[in-house]
């Protein structure tokens, strides 16, 4: 049986206090950053595959795993200012996102049809999400995109899993079974979202849209966004007058900008 199917470590979940409920659950999920940090190689892998091929990043998953990488991707932007660089595709289309579509994940060859509608190619990488390392969806997709030349991974939450096996870097992270039997929105979802910060953040990084410790791409989105980057440029310029600083950050509408322009003087 798949660790993620396996009964939970705690019966009788009916009969327990709101406190123990809490309880029980806080503990299982600190037994999820230990998982994943044994999958370090194997992301460390991934991320060096993606930056030295230099194309885009595609994320495929059905159900929770679908939605945890339009997640993701749809942060890169606001975060980074880049756009188009990692894309979350979900099994049964935008729809899926809030609604389950019946049936979706069972198609074998639906997920690379889907993959196409962006003319995907060898400088491209497609992760394939999902907790059990068995979704159909997921599976078809990245044995396509591999004979086709893409780098292919997969996160899932299974050891010896077909997708696991369809894919070039397997990343897996065994949690364990689910607080609540087979609910994998919970630590298999869990894990899955730490390794994708640490994908795309380390990418982000490497590709040169992080300064020091600082967001320099960040877009300028909201009141609280523009405060930041204005204390940013204070901060990398050496300027003590805010209203000043603000202005040269809204001239040039992001920070990396404003400072170039102000030391380049």
């Amino acid at each position: 049986m798949k660790t993620t199917e396996q009964n939970s470590n705690y019966a009788h979940l009916d009969e327990m206090s709101v406190t123990e409920l809490l309880a029980g659950i806080n503990a299982e999920d600190r037994r999820v950053p230990e998982a994943v940090a044994g999958a370090i190689p194997q992301i460390e892998k991934l991320v060096r595959g993606i930056v030295a091929r230099g194309g885009r990043v595609f994320y495929m998953g059905a159900g929770t795993s679908g939605r945890l990488g339009i997640v993701d991707a749809s942060e890169i932007p606001p975060t980074f200012g880049v756009s188009g660089k990692f894309i979350g595709i979900i099994a049964g289309g935008d729809g899926a996102i809030r609604n389950a579509v019946e049936g979706a994940e069972d198609d074998t060859a639906q997920g690379w049809k889907d993959l196409l509608a962006f003319n995907p190619g060898p400088e491209d990488t497609l992760v394939g999400i999902s907790a059990s390392g068995s979704a159909p969806y997921v599976t078809g997709a990245i044995t396509e995109a591999r004979s086709h030349g893409l780098l292919t991974a997969c996160i899932s939450c299974n050891e010896q899993s077909a997708l696991s096996d369809a894919c070039e870097i397997p990343i897996i992270a065994v949690v364990g079974p689910e607080f609540v039997t087979g609910s994998t929105r919970m630590k298999s979802g869990t894990a899955a979202k730490l390794i994708l910060n640490m994908i795309s953040t380390s990418v982000m990084i490497l590709e040169g849209h992080v300064r020091g410790c600082k967001m320099v791409d960040m877009q300028l989105t909201n009141k609280k966004l523009v405060d930041r980057g204005t204390r940013m440029i204070m901060e990398a310029t050496g300027i003590q007058d805010y209203e000043q600083a603000k202005a040269l950050l809204l001239q040039h509408g992001q920070v990396r900008a404003a400072v170039d322009a102000y030391k380049a003087k």
